[in-house]
């Protein structure tokens, strides 16, 4: 047959980009295509005219950093560029408990047959838990937090994908200057360098701490001949031969040039959104997959995401000094009002020094002119952190219901145009889940004597927002319970898969990148 690829992987994520290497490391001729751009470290968004959003409906114009999806009661936030959802996460690296593979998930998958796979992620992405020598304030008030509400037997360190230095001090005279970053070269010859704690994990790691896939896979992949085609837009999929045929629009001067290429097998990994959405329309609207499972769409989880805040605390918290996520609390083991969930310290960028720092710096009316006052002030507060020193943000994941379901719906305002749409329904065990998250978020805030903020999108629409989407393309024994096997193959469709978080058949109560990975560490080893 004449196909141009041995292997076509939609999306450079935790799916694709794991599947991508692997695959070529078996002799694979592989080609991985991304939305997204190709991000160096000197090309990160900072500055407020930076290119920070991704937009799906004109994304040769915008085809930014973040891609946030407002659906219904839900807001996602989801990155873009090659590495995936690993540009943007907050480094958790950690296995899903036991417990959640007990159901919901096929017979052959559980926790022990996952742990040689889990074990293949932790050998590329190296995690570590924050060195005792190193603690930055949120994770002491984290840590205070636990002790005053009698919480320690619950709190951990959790792994965090960063390369730290022994030799980083909060002691140390400017110790966030990306100087005192300590070069290294990882296992797949990139020069990296160490944290300084400068908080910027989720808007691109500027001295390269972060151990994201664009560092370790996908370079891993390239040296074993896989091509890599950033700004190349998934749109189609049709089969060809015995094969399929891959349909796109490549980004180019602010224009979409259409474009196909072809290949015996198809992996797609454009992450849980984009992958419904995709196999959605090559159902239902292209008609070129028409066998998909009538299952497709079911089951979307937020996996239990709640974000909340307080203010005030004596303690200084300085969330932007830092990784994002230092800290947790488990309570998946013993779980509170019936709830299975983990608590965690958040962190922030620092937006004042990377929105106003460099324009302060440059402007010339500093100090004089008629808005010297404001000036000054915004100068101080880019200085001293003054904004967030004393507040503090309150993560959480855990097993809500999983019963959101995608659909394609019609535009109000432009009907004959299709877009992804979401059924979610945040009463029951959603809200409860999140119910009971606000309020240990509130209890810590209290015991270390801030004033704990409810968030009112919770409080008044009930809308949540959600870094980790997963489900729609369920793991299943067959196509009238879900859209894959459990090796990932597409019901009715032979050399068809899906790896990303689209297949997770549950929530996963942690957060899911770990889990994501070694899944398709799994399915590219099955593959023939």
């Amino acid at each position: 047959m004449s196909y141009m690829y041995d292997v076509i992987v939609i999306g450079s994520g935790f799916g694709g980009a794991i599947t991508g290497c692997r695959l070529a490391q078996k002799g694979k001729k592989v080609l991985i295509l991304e939305r997204g751009r190709e991000w160096k470290k000197d090309q990160f968004p900072r500055a407020l005219g930076d290119p920070w959003i991704y937009d799906i409906n004109e994304p040769q114009l915008f085809n930014g950093w973040l891609d946030f999806r407002f659906l219904h009661k839900m807001m996602v936030a989801q990155g873009a560029g090659v590495g995936g959802g690993s540009l943007v996460y907050a480094n958790v690296c950690k296995e899903a408990p036991e417990e959640v593979f007990k159901e919901g998930w096929p017979a052959e998958i559980d926790r022990q047959k996952l742990d040689p796979y889990y074990q293949k992620v932790t050998e590329m992405l190296c995690p570590a838990e924050l060195p005792n020598n190193q603690l930055s304030p949120h994770f002491k008030l984290f840590r205070q937090a636990a002790e005053n509400a009698n919480y320690t037997n619950r709190f951990f360190k959790p792994p965090l994908a960063i390369s730290f230095s022994s030799t980083f001090s909060y002691e140390k005279p400017d110790p966030f200057n990306n100087k005192n970053s300590v070069p290294f070269v990882n296992k797949q010859g990139v020069t990296q360098g160490t944290c300084v704690h400068c908080g910027n994990c989720d808007i691109g790691c500027q001295v390269h701490a972060k151990n994201t896939l664009d560092l370790n896979y996908i370079p891993l992949a390239k040296q074993n001949g896989a091509e890599v085609w950033p700004l190349h837009v998934a749109k189609k999929i049709e089969p060809f031969e015995e094969g399929y045929k891959v349909y796109f629009d490549r980004l180019e001067n602010q224009t979409r040039v259409p474009g196909n290429v072809t290949a015996r097998t198809v992996v797609v990994s454009a992450g849980t959104l984009n992958t419904n959405e995709l196999l959605l329309r090559c159902r239902d609207e292209y008609k070129t997959l028409p066998k998909l499972s009538s299952t497709l769409g079911n089951g979307f989880s937020a996996n239990g995401d709640f974000i909340s805040a307080s203010f005030d605390h004596p303690m200084m918290v300085d969330p932007t000094r830092g990784p994002v996520i230092t800290a947790a609390l488990d309570f998946f083991k013993d779980p509170k009002n019936g709830q299975r969930f983990f608590i965690e310290d958040g962190g922030t960028p620092d937006w004042g020094a990377d929105l106003f720092g460099g324009w302060l710096k440059s402007a010339k009316i500093l100090g004089t002119g008629k808005f010297k006052s404001e000036i000054k002030l915004l100068q101080d507060l880019v200085e001293r952190r003054a904004a967030f020193a004393h507040d503090m943000l309150w993560f959480a994941v855990g097993m809500d219901a999983a019963n959101g379901v995608f659909s394609l719906g019609r535009k109000w305002y432009w009907p004959w145009s299709r877009e992804l749409k979401l059924a979610w329904d945040p009463t029951g065990r959603t809200k409860d889940l999140a119910n009971t998250e606000d309020d240990v978020h509130g209890e810590l805030a209290r015991k270390t004597g801030g004033t704990p903020i409810r968030p009112p999108a919770w409080d008044y629409l009930m809308t949540l927002v959600s870094a980790h989407p997963l489900g729609g393309c369920h793991m299943s024994t067959d196509a009238s319970k879900g859209v894959v096997d459990h090796k990932g193959q597409v019901f009715g469709y032979k050399n068809l898969y899906i790896a990303d978080g689209s297949i997770v058949p549950t929530a996963v109560g942690i957060n899911p990148s770990k889990t994501i990975g070694a899944l398709a560490e799994r399915i590219a080893d099955l593959m023939p």
